[in-house]
């Protein structure tokens, strides 16, 4: 492949509207690409009230219409699996959006062909649902295929062996297999190890959540802790809760900003444990609205399990604001002790309330912390160097499909 590619991705999560967080680093990949001089298109489900066809961001994006409004209700919200098996008409539901799918991506590639502008790839976000529609639908012709793990495919497989034989055939159909993580690299590899699973993250937009300068962020008024994620118990905030009701300093705060199934029972357990007038709930908010909630934290605290990247502890870090986080997951590559982070062993809770007591306990800790990691993230993340690293793999891609 000498020239610059034409790519053609696959997912079930894409921004729905600007700002929208939902699948917000795959849109962040495809303008990168294109930045680069390749050409992306998108396949994504639809949803009630979204069009079949928009552009956002320079990137076209094509809805696929599975169900009826009130049953299209599988993307985007991040519970899918629990909907699938939660009801035959989910399953339902499952089974439409697989065969749809596939139709519109087989659809495209033909259409492509036609035009006499091929596309060079097909790249599939998340191995569950994306890659899985694709399975068995490839024909001789068709481009290499690409998948990229996320996090949320590789745990259902982790926690259904009835999945691990599917995942390694579905795998397998591909010529390139990345994971956003070294653990979630590891994690897959254990269920599928037939081929090299490649760790290569997703971009961050670097514009968005970095300091103009060195004087803004001297200026910057730093508050409490903040905490950012779906409030569910993956995501660790009974944990935090728990922390702060702990730790030595009555004043400390916590903003969380999140909503999800557990919301009740986090509001109970901040009122049971004495904490609920140091805490302010804030709801989902859409990604551009929370560069101020990072700026003025004094950190941010992860205390989540099992994370495919952990894209909140790069935003926050790009914002020079230390993050405190379990040593799990792929929080393990994000958050670095050697460069401002600090790690906290699963679980421990008084760890944790002393790790939080430590970083926050002064301005010049708080600023040390923030400017190794800012230096760290923005070397790693940015989406030029993102997607340098990804138009190498469809290189791979090109040269494996083309040796067999």
């Amino acid at each position: 492949m000498t020239r610059a590619p034409r790519v053609l991705f696959v997912t079930h999560n894409v921004p729905r509207f600007p700002g929208d967080a939902a699948g917000s680093f795959v849109l962040r990949l495809a303008v990168a690409l294109q930045d680069a001089g390749a050409e992306v298109d998108i396949i994504a489900p639809g949803s009630a009230g979204l069009p079949a066809d928009e552009t956002l961001e320079g990137i076209r994006i094509h809805r696929v219409r599975y169900a009826s409004d009130a049953r299209m209700t599988l993307a985007y919200t991040g519970n899918m699996a629990e909907t699938v098996r939660g009801s035959w008409s989910g399953r339902l539901a499952f089974g439409q959006l697989l065969l749809a799918m596939r139709r519109a991506v087989r659809r495209s590639l033909l259409e492509a062909r036609r035009s006499g502008r091929p596309y060079d790839i097909v790249h599939a976000h998340w191995w569950f649902p994306s890659a899985l529609a694709l399975w068995g639908a490839r024909r001789a012709g068709d481009p290499p295929l690409v998948i990229t793990m996320h996090g949320s495919d590789v745990r259902l497989a982790e926690k259904t062996p009835a999945a691990h034989p599917v995942m390694r055939r579905v795998l397998r159909s591909a010529a390139v297999r990345t994971a956003v993580s070294a653990w979630l690299a590891d994690s897959a590899h254990t269920i599928a190890p037939d081929g090299p699973i490649v760790v290569s993250p997703m971009p961050v937009d670097t514009r968005l959540f970095e300091q103009s300068n060195d004087a803004t962020m001297a200026e910057a008024s730093r508050a409490g802790l903040l905490f950012v994620g779906r409030l569910n118990a993956q995501k660790g905030l009974a944990d935090l809760l728990q922390a702060l009701s702990q730790a030595p300093c009555a004043a400390l705060t916590l903003e969380v900003i999140g909503d999800g199934p557990d919301r009740s029972t986090l509001h109970a357990l901040a009122d049971q444990l004495g904490v609920a007038t140091r805490v302010c709930w804030h709801g989902a908010l859409p990604q551009q609205a929370l560069v101020p909630f990072y700026r003025r934290a004094r950190a941010v605290v992860i205390p989540s399990r099992g994370e495919g990247l952990g894209l909140v502890a790069v935003e926050a870090q790009l914002c020079a604001t230390p993050v405190i986080a379990y040593a799990d997951g792929g929080l393990l590559d994000v958050v670095r002790p050697d460069a401002g982070g600090t790690l906290v062993t699963p679980g421990d809770l008084a760890a944790l309330s002393e790790a939080i007591a430590r970083v926050v306990a002064d301005e010049a800790t708080i600023e040390r912390l923030g400017r190794a990691a800012r230096h760290s993230m923005s070397a790693r993340f940015s989406p030029k160097a993102v997607a340098a690293r990804y138009l190498a793999h469809y290189r791979e891609a090109a040269q494996t499909q083309g040796a067999r």
